[in-house]
């Protein structure tokens, strides 16, 4: 198998390793070894932004007879060199009987430490691997897509405050997404954005309308004032941009 480089860092009898130069692509692995159960991010998509450090739990179930070590779960596109770099760290074994184990991971990606491509939003596939005790080990692909994502933002403001019943309300906003490349929030242009309005005295939003932001990401539409309430901007992602909701705005109506 090609070189792998960890660096294991204690962690309360856990091991936390960094992910750099990869293993070999499954076929020249040595078998041996059954993954199940597989789960990463309870199937949801892995939503990252420019700054704060993303946790994302895994977990598997491990059969073998082989001594083993390092088992992970990573993502993987093309061939399973094609990593996407972050942290892992795993559990000791959870002895479900004899050669099997149960493991809780956690990958850490972290966009302010480490250098995130754009082109890295998307689809991943999953796999799993082991290291065996006295070299060698096996490479399993788990047939699961994981969604990675760049974060969006959204603002609104709802004028003016109060108005006047029948008069117009003029609904503003900006929507925005991490570029992983700058570290910054960038405008997203060209996104379909759903208004909502929740009355005072409920609990629920209802679908007003849906509007596209112009060429700078930003919004704008009117409405009708006819009760008191509070406005708010939906985006609802897609598969390289996470969902995301602005704040509220209340207007009172006179």
């Amino acid at each position: 198998m090609g070189k792998k480089i960890w660096r294991a860092v204690a962690a309360g009898g856990a091991a936390a390793v960094f992910m750099a130069m990869t293993a070999g692509p499954a076929g020249a692995a040595e078998g041996g070894v059954s993954f199940t159960r597989v789960q990463v991010n309870g199937g949801k998509a892995i939503v990252i932004g420019v700054s704060n450090e993303v946790a994302v739990p895994t977990s598997f179930r491990m059969a073998t007879t082989h001594q083993w070590k390092w088992p992970a779960v990573f993502l993987y596109r093309g061939k399973t060199s094609e990593r996407l770099w972050h942290a892992i760290e795993t559990s000791d074994c959870i002895k479900v009987s004899s050669g099997v184990c149960d493991f809780n991971e956690t990958m850490y990606f972290d966009p302010s430490e480490w250098e995130m491509r754009n082109s890295e939003a998307g689809a991943w596939k999953v796999a799993a691997e082991v290291y065996f005790q006295g070299g060698g080990g096996d490479t399993d692909d788990e047939g699961l897509t994981a969604y990675v994502k760049r974060n969006s933002r959204l603002t609104v403001n709802a004028s003016p405050e109060p108005v006047a019943k029948g008069k117009t309300i003029t609904v503003t906003g900006k929507v925005t997404r991490a570029n992983w490349e700058t570290r910054k929030y960038v405008s997203y242009e060209g996104r379909r954005v759903t208004l909502q309005f929740k009355p005072t005295g409920t609990t629920s939003y209802t679908t007003v309308k849906k509007v596209y932001a112009n060429d700078s990401g930003n919004l704008k539409t009117t409405v009708k004032a006819s009760k008191t309430g509070t406005w708010r901007w939906v985006y609802h992602g897609n598969t390289t941009t996470g969902a995301s909701t602005s704040a509220g705005d209340n207007v009172v109506v006179k």
